[in-house]
């Protein structure tokens, strides 16, 4: 079986290093793919329990110029888009920038990957979506409506992608969606995930001194990031498939995952205080939702509907929070 190579820009990040994992493992048990990741302002490594570090080549996806070469150096088959800027009170203190990068330099890979007949898989998220309270849970092809800049620099992006491969006119490649909700797993920082710096709030106060509001009020389905890794691997194998079979047009170009767990930011917060056996009593439930004169609006329910996957047969199955936690914080236990 000939090799195939897989890009993954982001790399170096909560998602990318964990689709960089999940594509190594499969390569080292099939010698099936040849994994090259991409990074920018992080000089981290990722790789595969046990296997040897896979080298990050420095990109800027700004860059064409740099995009093309790469692209005509390493041949790949599948390029995984998880580079974003992803952080919705970061994005509204640089949209300029954010624009440049979730749909820009979106739009620029799409329109190279299609000119090259390769399968793009673009990373997106729930905040496509309103998320307005009894809409839940949102197909594939539900109305999108996002409530701030983030969800909308990600929403054109999925438009710019899929735009420049409609483009093409089916010249060999494809372009697909792949939204996901909220993300936690292993991390180098707790501050990469929305979910694992929750445990800084709980060690914080525990420590004493001012009270901390925590919401209580928007519905989180926190999905790991290894199996949203696993998920990339099972599209591109499936996709690839397909489109070599000639089956391209039996192909959704939009796809969701997520857990089906469902919290708020307050109930991880007690769950990890009670795994760490510390008191919760510094941390104050809110309930009275978004702030209207906030900057960034959070929707209040974005439940992500699978069904989309579970047609062209990708497992959809996901880890127990409670139980991946348990596993992970054991060790900190007091």
């Amino acid at each position: 079986m000939a090799k195939k190579t897989v890009l993954i820009t982001g790399a170096t990040g909560l998602l990318g290093r964990q689709v960089v994992r999940a594509f190594s493992y499969y390569a080292a048990d099939s010698d099936e793919w040849i994994v090259k990741g991409t990074g920018f302002s992080r000089t981290a490594t990722a790789a595969a329990d046990g296997k040897p570090v896979q080298q990050i080549i420095k990109l800027d996806l700004a860059d064409a110029g740099q995009v093309e070469a790469l692209l005509d150096r390493e041949k790949p088959r599948v390029v995984v888009h998880c580079a974003a800027n992803r952080f919705p009170d970061k994005v509204d203190k640089d949209p300029e920038g954010t624009k440049a990068l979730n749909v820009e330099a979106s739009r620029r890979l799409a329109r190279l990957c299609a000119q090259r007949g390769i399968l793009l898989i673009y990373i997106s998220t729930d905040y496509v979506f309103s998320g307005k309270p009894g809409e839940a849970p949102y197909e594939a092809d539900a109305e999108t409506g996002p409530t701030n800049l983030y969800g909308q620099t990600k929403l054109d992006g999925e438009k710019a992608v899929l735009g420049e491969f409609e483009a093409a006119g089916g010249k060999g490649g494809f372009g697909v969606v792949l939204r996901v909700p909220i993300l936690y797993g292993s991390a180098e920082r707790t501050d990469e995930s929305a979910v694992n710096v929750l445990l800084e709030s709980v060690r914080k106060a525990a420590e004493g001194g001012s009270k901390i509001k925590m919401d209580h009020w928007a519905l989180r389905y926190p999905t790991n990031t290894e199996d949203v890794g696993r998920v990339c691997h099972d599209v591109a194998v499936h996709y690839l498939s397909a489109l070599d079979a000639g089956k391209q047009a039996e192909l959704p170009k939009m796809l969701q995952f997520s857990s089906e767990d469902k919290y708020t930011k307050y109930e991880i917060c007690r769950l990890f205080a009670e795994i760490l056996g510390l008191p919760i009593d510094g941390i104050e439930a809110n309930t009275e939702g978004n702030d209207p004169n906030a900057s960034v609006q959070r929707p209040y329910d974005c439940h992500l509907s699978t069904r989309a996957l579970k047609e062209v047969g990708i497992d959809v199955s996901t880890q127990d929070f409670e139980g991946w936690w348990r596993r992970e914080l054991r060790a900190f236990r007091k």
